[in-house]
């Protein structure tokens, strides 16, 4: 009797295993594919969840730049190759420049999309086109091609990635370009993404801190925690122990003086491909990172309550804000009802939610406190110091 109940629980043990183990093959394969436009409905069974996951709604057609008076660009960045050592490396982008003549050179925006998106359907479910024509900044779009991964994945997780190789470059090299040829003002360089395009953002900025002045992150996965896409989805679903912190301290020491990254992170209470854990964690990775800048600072706590009529309907929020001095350096924003979706965008995109608060106009506010600009160390017969990066007001 106890032979067959043992036999019974092993064979159910297997069963269960590889139902995980298929399950979790399916949310790795394109990471992070959850399409949200409604979030009213939760998904009830896990059977459920992963086939919603893998599907994506027909939607209509949607204009990034519709009705705006102004340069919607395409165009391809290329890097030759260097023999045997890395070969020639070439990405589609398209850029938004502002109609009409400006007093000064624009800031530019780089925005990274996230998987099974594509640069126009990342414009268009974040409206940030509208808003720099309304602002007044450039908007750069790299766009993941399908033969790098076949949903357009950005490959944060990978380790040669994690250390500013591969796209990490290339996007850099790119930002570079477009300032040169359009002549941006390279102190006022903005990364922003999703998902996985935020976690590019993560380790571009952290890899050319001389030239990114603020970030923009929403539902960020931690960095530095992982190298294959097994144990990326581990920690986009369960956050790390304490390895988030390690790998904060070791790029701390791997540099120069840090000079600093002031972000915004914004996250949905209810996303269940990249969970909340991750958020806290990836505050905490940038807290250390900023330590110098807070020095005995105490957070700020703001709570802002849901609003279902009118013309702008929002979810609940709550904002979490640490100064450097007057300038908020630090802010977490959890949104309550929200799931894998950039909030208040538009509806009829994927992986956009109309209700808001609106995260393309909060990173634009936070990023237009940040400049960044390279001071010049002194230097002696003995040896030439880097330039170090300075954010000023």
């Amino acid at each position: 009797m106890n032979k067959s109940l043992s036999s019974l629980w092993l064979k159910s043990l297997r069963r269960m295993g590889k139902a995980q183990e298929a399950q979790g093959r399916r949310l790795f394969q394109s990471l992070l594919p959850q399409p949200a436009v409604r979030h009213a409905r939760p998904v009830k069974t896990a059977k459920a969840q992963a086939g919603q996951i893998l599907r994506k709604p027909p939607l209509r057609p949607v204009r990034p730049a519709s009705g705006l008076p102004a340069r919607w660009k395409q165009a391809h960045f290329s890097v030759p190759g260097t023999a045997q050592l890395a070969p020639a490396r070439r990405m589609l982008y398209w850029l938004y420049l502002p109609a009409g003549p400006s007093p000064a050179p624009w800031p530019l925006v780089v925005m990274l999309h996230g998987c099974q998106q594509t640069a126009t359907e990342f414009a268009a479910a974040t409206r940030m086109n509208q808003l720099a024509e309304r602002k007044g900044f450039a908007v750069l779009y790299p766009q993941q091609s399908t033969t790098a991964d076949a949903h357009r994945c950005w490959h944060w997780y990978k380790r040669p990635t994690q250390q500013g190789q591969g796209d990490v470059r290339l996007i850099a090299d790119m930002i570079a370009h477009v300032q040169g040829k359009h002549g941006l003002d390279t102190s006022r360089t903005y990364l922003a993404g999703l998902s996985a395009g935020a976690a590019m953002a993560t380790l571009v900025a952290l890899h050319y801190p001389d030239r990114i002045a603020a970030v923009g992150l929403h539902s960020a996965p931690v960095f530095g925690t992982t190298d294959s896409a097994m144990s990326a989805y581990r920690a986009m679903q369960h956050g790390t122990s304490h390895a988030h912190i390690d790998a904060a301290q070791a790029l701390l020491r791997s540099q120069p003086p840090f000079p600093g990254l002031p972000a915004i992170v914004l996250h949905g209470e209810r996303d269940t491909v990249v969970r909340r854990v991750n958020a806290d964690q990836l505050s905490e990775q940038l807290k250390t990172l900023n330590a110098p800048f807070l020095g005995e600072a105490e957070p700020v706590l703001r709570s802002y309550p849901a609003r279902t009529g009118g013309r702008s309907p929002r979810h609940a929020y709550q904002r979490t804000s640490l100064y450097a001095g007057r300038k908020p350096q630090l802010v977490t924003c959890e949104i309550a009802g929200l799931g894998h979706a950039w909030s208040g965008g538009d509806g009829n995109a994927s992986f956009s939610a109309p209700e808001g608060p609106d995260a393309s106009l909060m990173m634009w506010t936070f990023f237009s406190r940040h400049r960044r600009l390279a001071v010049k160390a002194e230097k002696t017969p003995s040896e030439n110091r880097q330039k170090v990066p300075t954010a000023i007001s």
